[in-house]
């Protein structure tokens, strides 16, 4: 027997299943706190979580439309076996950080004997772990969804369904199931252009997931997601979760003035946020669109401001080139700048940590994601690790929950070539200087310093004016009242804003917001290093005196 799919055939029952099955998506748990998780800025907005689970209501619209769909994300609510049992089908899938709750799920569910679907990044770069699964998606689900759904309906009790790399055509992908999700649950709601990106970053598993050549989405496409999302009633912001927006500049420069239109029939009802490559910079005609469209945010990965940490890791779009500046020219096209940056990678000489300081204060970025470099399955950085014999055990318990604290915080997840006690100082270093309270108020007067907008249309309130509004008061209420300290500094980066630019007050609010969590989830992670700073030394005092014990015994 050949399988279409280039999976495993699987064992068909006696009977098909005629019936319609009644399936529960379940979004998994992510690991406990992160940088990225803005627990307590959507706590206090009146939100449970950042943001929806998007894979699983796209999955979910590619589904028959006579199959009783129910999702369910961990992150917000309990999922119990009750509502497991009232299934027929168990879907579920996530991301590294997900694993173990994720094993958890498909434990509980094949426990109480309901089959499971399994699919998703982490699925993509580590399906030896998941073999237990009823029916595992390994890839994009565009291409193997109609052999899945023909092999359910078959009555086959198990299967694997390999899809090809890169090949999923996503002008196929359908308006995700907006409506089966919690949206008062959530901070912002989310679509995805695009899928790829062109660099070769050693590090990253984008390129290995999805590939180098961007795939984006058809314009009447992506705008019909759009309406569906101002249809259920939504107002104010929407992430493009693309991991780069700009990968395909030509495809984005041709989509964006139709947005604008959109926007403008529609009344302005979103604003956007996204993640781009530096050389976003380079390109002042696509900023420019990009910000009179409404994008208010970008996320770019800066890493280092070493050249040669930069070369080495084949991050060489960020190299030949003024950092600051470039971020800066952002910054004149009226959107904030969040950025990342790692720690730990074999070039570096020396302590670190004043130079990456000195990076972050120079752009003026407030939301710095700092982390330790972390060796993801199924890279190029993996892969030499491997080779050289110097990664660590890849196991399923690999990540401790218990320090509240995501993969890249618990990084270094290989024998370093500097001594693992001076990274982690230099880390220490750069999170307490960057969030000390009067050093992130300073770097969010001088963004709003340093932003200008070109399009005299922008208004700090034109998406979702109410909205907007309410959590300016909640923001005031957490900041500028309630809270024990930085009250004097919050009122006066907000005057400073408003004397420089009332246009500059909705990325200082959302700077302010994220430092609701960033702040405090700041000062959990030094306490946690601290005790990582500890074990290092110890590990490197007892292998000293082991080495002078042998050569005594010599």
């Amino acid at each position: 027997m050949i399988d279409p799919t280039g999976g495993t055939p699987g064992d068909a029952l006696a009977n098909p299943r005629l019936t319609p099955p009644k399936v529960l998506m379940i979004q998994p748990l992510f690991m406990g706190g992160s940088f990225w998780s803005f627990e307590e800025t959507s706590r206090m907005y009146g939100a449970e979580y950042p943001m929806p689970p998007l894979g699983l209501a796209t999955v979910a619209a590619m589904l028959p439309a006579d199959w009783d769909i129910t999702i369910k994300d961990r992150n917000i609510e309990e999922v119990g076996a009750a509502d497991i049992a009232a299934a027929d089908l168990v879907m579920t899938g996530g991301m590294l950080p997900q694993r173990r709750d994720l094993l958890e799920v498909i434990a509980l569910a094949q426990s109480m004997g309901k089959k499971v679907v399994a699919g998703g990044p982490d699925i993509m770069s580590s399906s030896h772990i998941y073999e237990h699964v009823d029916f595992l998606v390994v890839g994009e689900a565009e291409t193997v969804i109609d052999a899945f759904i023909a092999a359910w309906r078959g009555g086959v009790e198990r299967q694997r369904f390999d899809a090809e790399k890169f090949t999923a055509d996503v002008t196929r992908s359908p308006t995700p199931r907006f409506d089966l999700l919690r949206r008062d649950k959530y901070l912002q709601m989310t679509v995805q252009y695009s899928r790829g990106c062109p660099f070769t970053c050693e590090f990253c598993d984008i390129i290995e997931l999805f590939g180098r050549r961007p795939r984006a989405k058809e314009t009447a496409q992506i705008l019909a997601e759009l309406d569906a999302i101002y249809a259920l009633g939504y107002r104010g912001h929407v992430n493009f979760v693309d991991d780069n927006l700009i990968g395909n500049k030509k495809a984005v420069k041709a989509f964006l003035p139709h947005l604008i239109a959109w926007q403008e029939a529609n009344g302005w009802p979103f604003d956007f946020s996204t993640e781009a490559s530096l050389n976003l910079a380079d390109d002042q005609e696509l900023m420019a669109l990009m910000s009179k469209a409404g994008f208010l945010g970008v996320f770019i990965g800066i890493e280092s401001p070493d050249p040669v940490v930069l070369n080495a890791t084949r991050k060489k779009q960020n190299m030949k080139r003024d950092i600051a500046e470039s971020v800066h020219k952002v910054y004149a096209n009226g959107m904030a700048v969040l950025a990342g940056f790692i720690i730990g990678f074999d070039e570096e000489k020396g302590a670190v940590g004043d130079a990456l300081v000195e990076l972050i204060e120079d752009c003026a970025i407030p939301v710095a994601m700092v982390g330790l470099l972390y060796a993801l399955p199924e890279t190029q950085l993996t892969r030499r690790l491997a080779a050289e014999g110097r990664l660590h055990d890849q196991a399923v318990d690999v990540l401790d929950t218990t320090i509240g604290a995501d993969q890249c915080t618990q990084g270094l997840n290989f024998d370093t070539v500097r001594p693992r006690e001076e990274i982690l100082t230099d880390f220490r270093t750069v999170v307490a200087r960057i969030y000390d309270d009067e050093r992130y108020h300073m770097r969010v007067r001088r963004m709003a310093d340093l932003m200008a907008f070109p399009d005299a249309k922008i208004d700090v309130f034109r998406s979702g004016f109410l909205k907007n509004a309410t959590m300016f008061l909640r923001l005031s209420w957490h900041m500028g009242v309630k809270a024990k300290s930085g009250k004097r500094l919050y009122w006066g980066t907000l005057i400073h804003a408003l004397r420089r630019n009332s246009n500059t007050l909705e990325a200082v609010f959302l700077s302010l917001a994220a430092y609701t969590h960033t702040g405090p989830f700041s000062r959990s992670v030094l306490k946690a290093i601290d005790a990582k700073i500890v074990a290092a030394r110890n590990a490197s005092a007892s292998a000293t005196t082991g080495g002078l014990q042998t050569i005594a015994a010599e």
